[in-house]
């Protein structure tokens, strides 16, 4: 579903993937883990399209969605469309009512008439337990909840892949085990190909089907979670995961 060959991004002389081959399967449910500035988001940018590789080639579902020749951007279109994404951040239309976040792009993107949208919107909304909030602006809402809503408005799009970039990381403790709930029950009940960059180590753990430890932008170590959590083979995913579940 997903392909990296040979992709390189760097950010001045900061060289943040070197080389990247990577492979996942449809419906695979990949976690990336690894220290802060490793190259972990930029891959799911580059996927998004908000950064464009050095080198390389990348592929989504059959499709190339960047080659030597850069975007093409027809092709871009019809691929993103395939592509959901959650933010860290929830960013949310402020002006508009959740149900309004969730039916806008499938209403000027998908091309769905509003009647459809809506349905499905509320659908959405209530396997993310915000039914009652439909109503509601994002400001009346607490940041869990905002965030759920941000998965329900990808999910929208119907895509056949979605990324998760760290989006329990802006909010309270308190709130965190409520989105990685939708999140667990996604993975759980769904076919669609899932990748995340988490540094909640239990939950990747409990939803994966691979976690890839990444350093310095490269896979140090990949394998299932029984063998990453708990039999890692190399030294530098020994240190980062006992400093990490050290302080939890």
């Amino acid at each position: 579903m997903i392909a990296f060959r040979g992709v390189r991004k760097s950010f001045g002389s900061h060289e943040v993937l070197t080389g990247l081959d990577l492979e996942v399967g449809a419906g695979e449910k990949v976690s990336i883990i690894g220290p802060s500035g490793s190259g972990k988001t930029t891959i799911l940018r580059l996927l998004m399209t908000l950064e464009q590789p050095d080198a390389g080639r990348i592929e989504v579902d059959g499709e190339t969605l960047w080659d030597a020749g850069g975007f093409d951007t027809g092709r871009m279109k019809l691929v993103r469309r395939r592509i959901g994404m959650v933010f860290q951040h929830f960013n949310l239309f402020p002006h508009m009512t959740v149900l309004r976040n969730v039916t806008e792009a499938p209403v000027h993107v998908l091309g769905q008439g509003r009647e459809e949208a809506d349905a499905h919107a509320r659908e959405l909304l209530g396997m993310v337990g915000l039914e009652q909030h439909v109503d509601k602006k994002p400001g009346q809402l607490s940041g869990g909840q905002q965030q759920r809503v941000a998965i329900a408005r990808a999910l929208a799009m119907r895509p056949r892949v979605m990324l998760f970039d760290e989006v329990t990381s802006a909010l309270d403790p308190e709130l965190v085990g409520e989105v990685l709930g939708v999140i667990r029950e996604l993975a759980h009940s769904q076919s669609m190909t899932m990748l995340l960059v988490t540094h909640e180590m239990r939950f990747a753990e409990d939803i994966s089907d691979r976690v890839l430890m990444f350093d310095s932008g490269a896979v140090v170590e990949a394998g299932p979670p029984s063998v990453i959590f708990h039999e890692p083979r190399e030294e530098r995913t020994k240190r980062f995961l006992s400093a990490v579940l050290d302080r939890r």
